[in-house]
């Protein structure tokens, strides 16, 4: 029924109700809400600084407004010097107190230019004698005095009398800088040790210690364990021929975008020059990448090549990527390993003119420890169109 009514009289749905604001006035009311609404916006993204700095600047209590015992507190920690000013000490937030003398100047250090000393390998030279390479800093040593102590703390001797000790022993070192003045922030230092005598003559084992004092006008020193040696470990065969290789190649630092086939070719071809009984030495300082590894892998698997990781000397600022560093280490890591070791890079290549053998050179050698090698440039031609010109260089 009700629908019908509706249906019949049109009146069933009841007339709008008029809007109480104008169409004027409900404009003005959404331009001002947006307004309000923006303007608490930029107040909630205002820093609270200028309301810290209010609260910062109130007053603290004074003498006068403080209690007896506040006061008492008060002026027994205000210094007796109204200029004196107190001086954090640096790191801490501590106060120190200020020199009484205004014209006595401090002077605060703040971390390390470089360090005293790097160390990346030390070795046992023979019996008695030990080396330690590694970096220093170079100003140190060029306007500096630093100097060396070595010490070979022994291990206890189970097979000793209950009442023998097992007592240091000390030499005095020697230092070596073998980079010929070209070190940058660090130069390379080699410390040499060498005992009265084997001080692991027993064979117990032992720590190496190095005592690196920072001047001779100092007593400031770093002490470190450099090396240490196992029970057992000492074999006196090891330091006199025959030695496990003929010819050992030191490589220097290998760095920059190496193109593997040229140094496929390089292995290849001096594998064959220093024959089987040769080992290679090659240090990583960044060039080694996936490629140039997949070339050197096959040898490193047959035992003719190592390659060692030396990224982390980026982190020490040397000459040309610490090169002597590097040379100066395999020296010494390898001293006792070949007859003969061999310093030459990866884009040289050995070679005997007129049908000459390596051995029968190094036999003319032999009253020598050291030689060098004459340098030439390759020939820009080496395929040659005739066959009688002659274009080597």
């Amino acid at each position: 029924m009700k629908a019908n009514m509706r249906k019949e009289g049109g009146h069933g749905v009841p007339p709008a109700m008029p809007l109480p604001f104008a169409c004027f006035d409900l404009k003005a009311f959404v331009v001002t809400l947006v307004v309000l609404t923006l303007l608490m916006a930029a107040w909630q993204l205002q820093p609270y600084r200028p309301f810290l700095s209010f609260r910062a600047s109130c007053p603290l209590p004074t003498a006068a407004t403080s209690t007896p015992l506040e006061s008492a507190k008060l002026a027994s920690s205000t210094p007796s010097t109204a200029s004196a000013s107190a001086i954090p000490i640096p790191g801490s937030g501590l106060p120190v107190p200020a020199p009484s003398d205004p014209n006595k100047r401090a002077f605060r250090a703040y971390g390390s230019a470089a360090a005293l000393f790097v160390q990346m390998g030390a070795y046992r030279g023979g019996p008695a004698t030990f080396a330690v390479v590694g970096l220093a800093s170079k100003p140190t040593h060029v306007y500096g005095t630093p100097w060396y102590k070595c010490e070979w703390l022994p291990n206890p001797n189970p097979s000793a009398a209950a009442n023998a000790s097992s007592q240091p022993v000390r030499a005095k070192a020697y230092k070596m800088l073998p980079d010929w003045g070209y070190g940058r922030v660090y130069t390379v230092v080699v410390v040499n040790c060498t005992f009265p005598s084997n001080p692991n003559a027993d064979n117990v084992g032992g720590k190496l210690l190095l005592h690196a004092y920072y001047s001779v006008q100092s007593r400031r020193y770093e002490k470190f364990v450099a090396l240490e040696e196992s029970p057992g470990a000492y074999d006196e065969s090891l330091y006199r021929p025959p030695f496990k290789y003929d010819y050992l190649y030191c490589g220097s630092s290998l760095y920059g975008d190496l193109n593997p086939n040229r140094i496929r070719e390089w292995m290849a071809y001096h594998a064959y020059f220093f024959g089987p009984n040769s080992h290679f030495v090659f240090h990583d300082a960044g060039g080694v990448g996936p490629e140039v590894r997949a070339v050197l892998e096959p040898w490193v698997k047959a035992g003719r090549a190592t390659v060692q990781d030396i990224r982390a000397q980026a982190e020490y600022d040397g000459y040309y990527y610490n090169q002597f560093l590097v040379v100066n280490d395999c020296l010494h890591r390898y001293r006792h390993a070949a007859n003969w070791t061999f310093y030459f890079d990866v884009d040289e290549y050995l070679y005997l003119p007129d049908g000459r053998t390596l051995e029968s050179v190094l036999a003319n050698l032999s009253a020598y420890t050291q030689f060098t090698i004459e340098q030439n440039p390759m020939s820009s031609k080496l395929c040659a169109l005739d066959s009688k010109d002659d274009d080597s260089r």
